[in-house]
């Protein structure tokens, strides 16, 4: 094994006109997350611990759009989506249609450790969330001055908005391989600005927005639709296992030959502690550390 590795990403897509100031305030959040999940790593925390810890930091600022920054419906609602794996044996949970849940990856923790399913949905996932006794809150918590601007900007437009195109980080995931070589893999989002009700992304789509095997563990952001039809995240994976790529080889043949003309970007690591991202957006907000000491983050290309 190469020893521990993790990565970050809040969003593909760096939109040129995006306020300095709220650039350097996602660099920031960025930067202190792959430290929270060093510090759990040396800890002795798991792998799957590890990604919901620090997406749950994610979702708890209003920058990113996942939790409290999560940009709004047609209607002007929240409606949140989150998954989770663990690359050891497969095991993984998901949500969507969420409107009071906190931390939508900490019920998608629950449903993969508490349910006897690996996902759910909607009044089902809420009903769920309440029996497992997880922080609940008003709608309108979620709900910013920001996202508010720019749903009446996508209206008066008549289009849905695209997380890249959105003047602001978006997506939030992280995916981290423990010493023991065990990969985990957690993405969380609230999809596209101006999307109609009962929208579901890849992000809680296990295998699209999220996976982790015994070989890797990769989450994805960009254009939802693009990510499902090419079943992007284990597309990773399976070029891995099938063609004998490593985990570089495999995301850029991903990113090269999978998308069509799709725009988006991952984050993956390998059992054997090596780190990749790819994205053919405008950039990505993403960082990452390894246990041999090396450390980066970058919002640009």
């Amino acid at each position: 094994m190469g020893g521990w590795a993790i990565a970050v990403h809040g969003g593909a897509g760096v939109d040129p006109n995006l306020p300095k100031e709220r650039q350097e305030e996602a660099e920031r959040l960025l930067g202190r997350c792959p430290d929270i999940g060093i510090s759990a790593l040396r800890s002795n925390i798991s792998a799957i611990d590890v990604v919901e810890l620090v997406v749950r930091e994610l979702e708890t600022d209003p920058l990113f759009n996942s939790g409290r920054g999560s940009v709004l419906t047609e209607n002007g609602t929240v409606e949140m989506e989150a998954s989770i794996m663990d690359g050891p044996k497969r095991r993984c949970g998901a949500v969507s249609g969420l409107t009071s849940v906190k931390n939508p990856i900490s019920l998608a923790r629950l449903v993969m450790d508490k349910s006897p399913h690996s996902y759910l949905a909607f009044s089902g996932a809420e009903e769920f969330a309440e029996k497992q006794g997880v922080e609940l809150v008003d709608n309108e918590y979620f709900i910013t001055e920001n996202n508010v601007a720019m749903l009446k900007l996508a209206k008066e437009a008549n289009s849905i908005v695209f997380d890249y195109r959105i003047p602001a980080p978006g997506t939030v995931g992280c995916v981290e391989v423990d010493k023991e070589g065990w990969c985990a893999a957690a993405t969380s989002t609230c999809g596209l600005m101006n999307k109609m009700r009962g929208r579901i992304g890849d992000s809680p789509l296990i295998g699209c927005g999220t996976y982790a095997c015994e070989l890797c563990g990769v989450s994805c952001t960009g254009e939802g639709e693009a990510i499902i039809r090419r079943t992007l995240a284990r597309e990773v994976a399976a070029v891995m296992e099938y063609k004998g790529l490593n985990l570089h080889e495999a995301v850029d043949f991903v990113i090269r030959n999978r998308l069509d003309e799709g725009k988006a970007g991952l984050i993956a690591v390998s059992q054997k502690g090596e780190v990749a991202c790819g994205f053919n957006t405008t950039g990505m907000f993403r960082g990452c550390a390894t246990e041999d000491g090396s450390w980066r983050l970058v919002s640009g290309n």
